[in-house]
């Protein structure tokens, strides 16, 4: 293996509010929020693949620095499924399904993230 391994271990996105970001990321996973922050600005949230986390950090954040395109997608099985659970929870959807395989939504900080449609 080489120095530097072909290998994500985390996505960094900035926020606003760390507990409430927390909060807001585990409910759309649907897991409890038990995640300790860290140095008062840090959240580390595991993804089920491969050791990669979310690291919400608050040191990082501005307002008028937030990502405008996807950061990242996370995976479904059932794309009709996901936008409607986003909907239903106030989730601010900012395109339709496309292609029948993705659609975009924006966090409570303006961040662009995607749900994708894993065949």
């Amino acid at each position: 293996m080489g120095i530097i391994q072909n290998k994500v271990g985390a996505i960094f996105i900035p926020v606003s509010d760390i507990e409430k970001a927390r909060d807001w990321y585990c409910s759309l996973l649907q897991i409890e929020p038990t995640f300790e922050i860290i140095h008062g600005h840090l959240c580390c949230i595991p993804l089920e693949n491969n050791g990669q986390n979310i690291v919400l950090d608050s040191k990082i954040y501005t307002p008028d620095v937030y990502a405008r395109t996807p950061l990242l997608h996370f995976n479904t099985d059932n794309i009709e499924e996901a936008y409607q659970f986003m909907k239903d929870n106030g989730i601010e959807v900012i395109t339709e399904i496309e292609h029948g395989h993705w659609f975009n939504f924006k966090d409570p900080d303006g961040n662009h993230l995607m749900i994708c449609k894993i065949d």
